[in-house]
């Protein structure tokens, strides 16, 4: 006979098979004609380098439908980003033009996922495992996980383009503003926190849903 928990456990599966068919379907709209190739493809991998060892480990370690979510969510705000570049974004280039702003703040949204979806996975990670209890450290370690990632992305970014010497393109995602790098990691703080106070109850009560 099946039971209620197999039936929700069915559901829960078949929810995680449609994020990753819409994380496909978005994957090859953002490779069809995006803004430069040579621009696409390192602005995409890191869908395809955090997302693989996500799938391989699924059956080892399940994170929340809630987390599943969300990286599809960061997942596709970085696929549209790859698409246009973060610097071009058309929406956010209306708006622009829209308030009179003195950039495309397309990118600012990306680094505010960059905190907002570790805080999570890191949340879960640490608690599942068991490596931590909540408490006041626990919470000022996951934002060090968070600030390191961050920390991280922006030093990787520049060795890159420093090898590369793709200095005209660094220089042009920073849209003038000398401080970007710093903008960068204060927005995925701000990802963190706001992950981890308004959107607390709604992500334990996916880790309790998940026992």
């Amino acid at each position: 006979m099946i039971s209620k928990e197999d039936i929700q456990y069915s559901e829960v599966k078949i929810s995680h098979k449609l994020m990753l068919f819409i994380f496909f379907a978005v994957f090859i709209w953002s490779a069809i004609k995006p803004f430069s190739y040579m621009t696409w493809l390192p602005l995409a991998a890191p869908t395809l380098i955090f997302g693989i060892p996500i799938l391989l480990t699924y059956k080892k370690f399940r994170f929340s439908s809630f987390v599943y979510l969300v990286i599809l969510i960061h997942a596709i705000i970085l696929l549209i980003g790859a698409k246009y570049t973060y610097t071009f974004n058309p929406f956010f280039d209306f708006l622009m033009k829209q308030f009179d702003l003195n950039r495309n703040y397309y990118d600012r949204l990306g680094h505010l996922a960059q905190g907002f979806t570790p805080a999570l996975m890191a949340k879960e990670i640490l608690l599942k495992k068991g490596y931590l209890e909540k408490s006041k450290m626990f919470y000022f370690i996951v934002f060090s996980i968070v600030l390191a990632i961050s920390a991280t992305y922006e030093l990787t970014e520049f060795a890159a383009c420093k090898i590369s010497g793709c200095t005209k393109a660094f220089i042009l995602s920073l849209q003038g503003d000398e401080w970007d790098t710093q903008w960068d990691m204060i927005m995925a703080i701000i990802g963190a926190a706001t992950a981890l106070t308004l959107f607390r109850k709604i992500h334990d009560k996916s880790m309790e849903a998940q026992k």
